[in-house]
C-alpha cells in the first residue's frame, strides 16, 4: 500500500508506475484504492463509478476500470456534505458526521472488493488517501492504516520534497501513527526531487538513523506528464498557441480532466479562470461540468461570468458547455426533489434554449457516435443527475449510439453536450476547434500521451521496483 504524507504527495502516480512495472514483468496486477473523495470519475465497464485516477491506474496495469477498484467514492457537493457512492451506485448524500458513522457498513464494501481482487490477481497495490496522520480521522479509517491493519498490508509512504519540509513530513507523520502502524511501514520514497542528490543525501542518511527505517527511492520531478488528476485543478496553464480558451474555475468543478487535450494542444492558450481574477479576452469558452450545478451557476453570475459570456457571444465568440456547464446555459435548473441542494429553481445563463430538471437517477454511459456538423468520430462518457428539454435539441451537437445528444443555438455560437472527454478522441478535437474558429488544427493524440507519460514514471520508479524486489527475495 502507498500512503502519502500529505495530498498530493504522488501516491496515484507511483500506483500507476508500479502497476506498470509489474504488468510488464507479466504479473497480473490491479489497482485499489478503498476509498477516494474526488470530483473527477470515470464510468467503468460494469456500469458504475470510480474515481478517475484508478481508471489510470487500470491503464497502466493494462486493464479495464472496473467498479472493484475504488468501491467507495465520496463526491462533495458542499464543505460539510457528499454523494456517497459504493460499488460504483448512488448510496446517499450524507453530511461530514453521518458519513463518519456510516463507515463501519462502507468498510464491509471494501473489504468484499478487495477479497474479490485478491482472488483473482496476484498483485494488489493499493492507494491511500490524504495521509495516514490525520488523527481526527482515525477512528473507524478505511483509507489508510484502518485498512492496511485489516488485511495486514505492508505501507510504502511517500513524500513530496518539491513543497518544502519533507523531513518534517516523515518525521511528523511517525509520530502521529500507533506502533502497530509504524512497524507496517516498510521505507519512504521522496518523490519530485530535482538538483544534485549528494546534497540531499546527508538528509536521507539523518532520515534513515532517526527513523530506523530505509529510503527506498528518490525520484525525480518530470515535467510535461499528460496524466488525469485526481481531484485538484492543476495549476499550470498551457500558454502556447494563439487561440485562447477560457475555463471558469467553479467551486465544485467536476472532471476537469475534459481539458487535458486542449492543454497538449500547441494550437491553443489554454486559461484557467479563478475567483477574483480578471475574464481575459477569449475565442472559446468552457464551462465544466459541476457537482452542484445551481450553486456554481449562481457563483458565475456573482463572479460577473453572465454579462462576460453575453458580451463575449455579442462579438462573436463561440461558447461550450459540458454536464453541468450545458445545463447551465439553459434557461432554467430546477431541483424539485432537493438532490443537489434546497428544492427550487434558478435562473439559467440563458444562452441556450433549453430547461434542466436535476433527477434522483444518475446516468452512466461510456458512448461513441458522430458529430451532426462536422464529419468526426466521438466518444465519451456521461456522468450526470439531469434532463434538458427545450428547442435548442432541434439542433443537437451529436449522434450517439442512435440517438441525438446535446444542444446547439439558432446563430451556432453556443453548444451544450452532455458528453465528458469530448475532446479526447482527435477527430473530436478537429471538429469542436474548427467549429470554435480555429484553422488548421494540428492532430493531438491524447491516449497516446498518456501512454507515454504511464512509461515515463514506471522508468522512473525503477529504481525503488527494484529495491522492493530484493526485499521480498
Amino acid at each position: 500500500m502507498v500512503q502519502g504524507t500529505t495530498s498530493d504527495a504522488g501516491k496515484s502516480t507511483l500506483v500507476a508506475a508500479l502497476c506498470r512495472l509489474l504488468a510488464r514483468d507479466g504479473i497480473k496486477v490491479v489497482p485499489f484504492k478503498p476509498q477516494n473523495m474526488a470530483l473527477n470519475s470515470a464510468v467503468t465497464t460494469d456500469g458504475g463509478e470510480i474515481g478517475r485516477a484508478q481508471a489510470l491506474q487500470a491503464q497502466a496495469a493494462g486493464l479495464q476500470p472496473h467498479t472493484d477498484m475504488n468501491p467507495v467514492l465520496l463526491k462533495p457537493s458542499s464543505d460539510t456534505g457528499a454523494q456517497v457512492i459504493i460499488h460504483g451506485q448512488v448510496r446517499a448524500d450524507m453530511n461530514a458526521r453521518d458519513y463518519h458513522q456510516y463507515k463501519t457498513i462502507a468498510m464491509q464494501a471494501v473489504l468484499e472488493s478487495h477479497r474479490r481482487l485478491s482472488a483473482q490477481y496476484q498483485s494488489v497495490i493499493v492507494e491511500g488517501a490524504g495521509s495516514p496522520a490525520e488523527i481526527n480521522l482515525r477512528d473507524r479509517d478505511i483509507a489508510n492504516m484502518g485498512f492496511a491493519e485489516a488485511v495486514d498490508c505492508p505501507v510504502i509512504l511517500i513524500a513530496d520534497i518539491d513543497r518544502g519540509g519533507v523531513f518534517a513530513h516523515i518525521v511528523g507523520t511517525l509520530s502521529c501513527l500507533s506502533e502497530s502502524e509504524r512497524k507496517r511501514i516498510v521505507g519512504f520514497v521522496i518523490n519530485r526531487f530535482r538538483g544534485d542528490i549528494s546534497l540531499l543525501q546527508p538528509g536521507l542518511d539523518w532520515l534513515e538513523g532517526e527513523t530506523g527505517k530505509p529510503v527506498l527511492a528518490v525520484l525525480p520531478y518530470l515535467h510535461g506528464l499528460y496524466l488525469d488528476a485526481e481531484d485538484a485543478v492543476k495549476p499550470e496553464q498551457s500558454e502556447q498557441g494563439g487561440f485562447r480558451v477560457v475555463v471558469p474555475v467553479i467551486p465544485r468543478i467536476s472532471n476537469h480532466t475534459d481539458f487535458d487535450a486542449l492543454r497538449a494542444q500547441p494550437d491553443v492558450d489554454l486559461r484557467f479562470v479563478g475567483p477574483g481574477q480578471p475574464i481575459p479576452p477569449a475565442d472559446l469558452i468552457v464551462l465544466p461540468g459541476s457537482k452542484n450545478t445551481r450553486a456554481d451557476l449562481e457563483w458565475l453570475i456573482g463572479n460577473g461570468w453572465q454579462d462576460a459570456l453575453r458580451k463575449h457571444v455579442r462579438y462573436g465568440g463561440k461558447v461550450i458547455g459540458i454536464c453541468g456547464g450545458y445545463q447551465m446555459l439553459g434557461r432554467t435548473v430546477s431541483d424539485p426533489h432537493g438532490v443537489e441542494g434546497a428544492p427550487g429553481t434558478t435562473a439559467g445563463l440563458g444562452l441556450l434554449d433549453v430547461d434542466t430538471e436535476i433527477t434522483q437517477a444518475k446516468r452512466l454511459a461510456r458512448v461513441q457516435g458522430r458529430c451532426i456538423f462536422a464529419d468526426a468520430e466521438v466518444s465519451g462518457y456521461e456522468i450526470h443527475m439531469g434532463r434538458s428539454d427545450g428547442p435548442a435539441m432541434a439542433r443537437p451537437a451529436f449522434e450517439i449510439d442512435g440517438r441525438t445528444e446535446g444542444a446547439r443555438s439558432d446563430d451556432d455560437l453556443v453548444l451544450g453536450t452532455y458528453l465528458h472527454g469530448v475532446f479526447d478522441a482527435p477527430q473530436a478535437m478537429h471538429a469542436l476547434l474548427s467549429w470554435a474558429g480555429l484553422k488548421n488544427v494540428k492532430p493531438v493524440d491524447l491516449a497516446a500521451l498518456r501512454e507515454q507519460s504511464i512509461d515515463r514514471i514506471a522508468d522512473a520508479a525503477l529504481p525503488l521496483y527494484k529495491a522492493l524486489q530484493e526485499r521480498a527475495g
